[in-house]
């Protein structure tokens, strides 16, 4: 590209100066020529006033007495009736001279020739000016290309490496600007495509780590449902246990669908009416078995027949979340209780464990927060399924700790 700019600016240079120097340097040349020959004819009549007025006075004309009336570098020849030709200078040699004659009252002659090499060397040196100043003018154009080519490589150069960046997995926005608009419109549209890359990719990233933790607690108690149904010979016992996996199988397939709503959209659950009792009940049965292998119970206490507003997966999974991070980091008894209040029916998880670290307590529910080594995910991820139904999750308390998980009420009609 610098050498394509070049050569175009360039090309421009010396279609300019062709243009320009041709028809200058044919005027120069007539302009020398006319000039000579104005000069001859000048000195021309010059000389044949002196020669009329020496004759007038009766003084003596001859070549002693006009030798300095010629200028230098002329050649005149005068030519009186009933006398000698005087000559006056060098007769010009090598070509036809420039010449002019001029005729008197009484029939003097004068002839005034100039040497036409005279003329040929101020050619030549107009000639040679014009070359100069046309290789000045071609020198000058080469430097501004250069500059002009190098100022508009540099930005290009700096947008191919943008670019490398992007495809390369870089996503960063460089915020460069260059002072031509063209090339800043491509910046600009660059760092858009930059900042929507990022969002696209950590939005990637979240939707997999989300999966990988909302999908593991599933996956977990399916494969232990299934060791179950293949460690039992009894028909009922299997019967049982495939009709538990079948509703884990439901409830993950909605976590799926779930984590891809959210992805799509926050807002885009569909709430619905459903029994709190069932919800609690499936969980409670669910999470027994792993709480009593970690010497632990779990109970349930609070109102009951209470209908909630809300999607039944999610609010399983806001309180699967709950009851895990409790097994995790709490200790004790965990109680899942509810109650009514306001508009509002509330689900607390409690423990008897130490509680959450005052310094984790007003970010507790941000990602990558954790008091322990965990992935600090779950919390966040409960908090966007709450809010995605119209509900909440909040910390009550911290020590000892209490979760509540905010559903909105379903009233009678009556």
């Amino acid at each position: 590209m610098k050498r394509r700019m070049i050569n175009s600016l360039l090309g421009v240079v010396l279609v300019m100066v062709v243009v320009f120097c041709v028809p200058l340097a044919l005027f120069e040349k007539r302009t020398i020529e006319s000039a000579a020959q104005d000069q001859a004819a000048a000195e021309a009549v010059r000389v044949l006033g002196i020669v009329e007025n020496r004759i007038a006075a009766g003084e003596p004309v001859g070549s002693a007495e006009l030798a300095g009336q010629v200028t230098t570098g002329l050649y005149a020849r005068v030519l009186i009736p009933g006398r000698e030709p005087i000559l006056i200078g060098t007769a010009p040699t090598g070509g036809d001279p420039v010449r002019a004659t001029q005729t008197g009252g009484q029939g003097e002659v004068v002839e005034v020739e100039r040497s036409r090499q005279d003329v040929q060397h101020q050619i030549g040196d107009m000639l040679l000016m014009l070359g100069v100043v046309a290789l000045l003018a071609v020198q000058a154009a080469v430097a501004l290309a250069v500059w002009q080519a190098n100022r508009l490589a540099r930005p290009l150069n700096d947008l191919v490496e943008t670019a490398e960046r992007l495809g390369s997995g870089d996503p960063r926005p460089r915020d460069r600007r260059y002072g031509a608009p063209e090339l800043d419109r491509v910046a600009e549209v660059l760092d858009a495509s930059a900042e929507r890359i990022a969002r696209m990719l950590t939005a990637e990233r979240r939707l997999a780590a989300d999966a990988s933790h909302q999908l593991r607690t599933p996956l977990t108690a399916l494969s232990m449902r299934l060791e179950e149904i293949i460690a039992t010979e009894d028909p009922k016992i299997v019967k049982e246990e495939a009709t538990i996996a079948l509703g884990q199988v439901e409830r993950l397939t909605d976590v799926v669908q779930r984590l891809l709503t959210n992805q799509r959209d926050p807002r885009s659950a569909s709430a619905v009416t459903f029994d709190l009792d069932e919800v609690i009940k499936q969980q409670a049965e669910e999470w027994r078995p792993a709480l009593s292998s970690a010497g632990r119970r779990l109970e349930v206490e609070g109102v009951h027949h209470l209908e909630a507003v809300g999607t039944p997966g999610a609010v399983a999974q806001v309180l699967a979340t709950l009851i895990e991070n409790s097994l995790m980091h709490g200790d004790g008894t965990v109680v899942l209780s509810t109650r009514v209040t306001g508009t509002s029916v509330v689900v607390e998880v409690a423990d008897e464990g130490s509680g959450v670290p005052p310094t984790l307590g007003a970010r507790v529910f941000e990602r990558a927060v954790s008091g322990r080594n965990s992935t600090g995910i779950g919390l966040a991820v409960a908090r966007d399924l709450a809010e995605a139904d119209g509900g909440r999750l909040e910390l009550l308390s911290l020590r000892p700790p209490v979760f509540a998980l905010f559903l909105g009420r379903q009233f009678d009609d009556h």
